[in-house]
């Protein structure tokens, strides 16, 4: 089956009971024992729920993988992931990830003595020379959040393998329709649905995709074991959202590549971070490895104009936290997404103050365009 028709047909289709061509919302907390020790395959719906199965299966068949797991947030499936490693473990990261995923790191996992390492992660010397006897494994994003740094995915998880450690993958900003980290090596692969794949800012979910069955029983263990799992209701929005996500991402891809070379020409912009523009440095690592370069544009202001009253002045544009929904939303990174990294590592990685982020939506791109014009004018009147 093709993946367009996979994104529909995927997973558990339809219901064998009533023949309802969409999945039913099993709003349950329990379920009827015919006798003690006999079920129908289902006893509490922390541990398993057939709407949540159902999305459950339809990830992981999308990256490829063996089982995929449904979490009330991106940084639940994190937290779960991140559970499999003891004290004394370290885990290498992306400099420019997710600030929430460092925060959880460095706020909460350093209490039981599970270390990171920050490195570049698309210097592939640079991440074997870090992996010491005490590494377990690599976090890594790519394209990262904000900066869209490339790593080398098939690269890193040879090092991985080789050195007998995990190699995880963030694959957020690309979805499965673009890319797909466990066919390229990765071990497990993390989703924040809440983004592109649920793609409509109407719900909160994550989703985790491991290769073997023993990380399945693993991560299994822990998802019922904390309890962060996803909902019956929200487990059907993100199923609803992922049959779109084709078109979507198809259109979010066509708009950005136009808004990032829009950016490019403006007198305003100092730096324009989108893996798509032929001049970013790891364009051709990129295309390598995933066949679309996603939504999600960084660019620098020039210190010369007020990126503030840049952010107020748009009108088409919400700012706003998140990304990945069909409206495009503006961020501040540095003050917003990776408020949690202190700012010597920020400002070493390139987060500046002067630094936003663009998720580019599917509205017409000539409105995007007005909108940033508008506002571009703005600061140059009050500059």
């Amino acid at each position: 089956m093709k993946f367009n028709s996979l994104l529909i047909h995927g997973g558990v289709e339809g219901d064998e009971l009533t023949g309802s061509v969409n999945i039913p919302i099993y709003q349950t907390s329990t379920y009827k024992q015919e006798a003690l020790g006999v079920t129908k395959g289902y006893e509490y719906s922390r541990t398993g729920n057939p709407t949540r199965d159902a999305l459950e299966k339809l990830i992981a068949e999308l990256e490829g993988g063996t089982r995929g797991f449904a979490f009330a947030s991106g940084l639940a499936g994190i937290t779960a992931v991140l559970t499999l490693f003891k004290t004394g473990d370290r885990v290498l990261i992306s400099d420019n990830l997710y600030g929430g995923t460092f925060r959880v790191l460095d706020k909460i996992f350093s209490n039981f003595n599970i270390k990171y390492s920050i490195i570049d992660t698309s210097e592939i010397e640079q991440v074997r020379d870090n992996i010491k006897d005490d590494v377990k494994a690599i976090f890594i994003e790519t394209p990262t959040n904000p900066l869209a740094d490339i790593t080398d995915i098939k690269k890193v998880s040879n090092i991985a393998k080789e050195k007998g450690i995990l190699t995880i993958v963030d694959n957020t900003f690309m979805t499965p329709y673009f890319q797909r980290p466990i066919t390229l090596g990765a071990d497990i692969v993390i989703h924040s649905g809440t983004k592109y794949l649920g793609g409509h800012s109407d719900l909160v979910a994550g989703l985790v995709v491991v290769n073997d069955e023993t990380l399945g029983e693993k991560l299994h263990f822990i998802q019922n074991s904390t309890g962060g799992v996803l909902g019956p209701f929200d487990s059907f929005l993100l199923i609803r959202g992922i049959k779109t996500v084709g078109v979507r991402m198809d259109r979010h891809n066509d708009n950005a590549i136009k808004i990032a070379e829009f950016l490019q020409k403006r007198e305003e912009v100092e730096k324009v971070y989108y893996p798509g523009l032929i001049d970013h440095p790891s364009h051709e690592i990129h295309k390598a490895q995933a066949t679309g370069f996603g939504g999600m544009v960084s660019f620098v202001i020039k210190k010369e104009y007020d990126y503030k009253k840049f952010l107020e002045s748009l009108k088409l544009i919400t700012l706003g936290e998140s990304l990945g929904g069909v409206e495009s939303l503006i961020c501040h990174p540095a003050s917003m997404t990776h408020a949690a990294i202190p700012k010597e590592i920020r400002d070493k990685v390139g987060i500046s103050d002067n630094l936003v982020r663009l998720s580019v939506g599917i509205e017409d791109v000539a409105d995007i365009e007005e909108d940033l014009i508008n506002a571009f004018r703005e600061v140059k009147f009050n500059g």
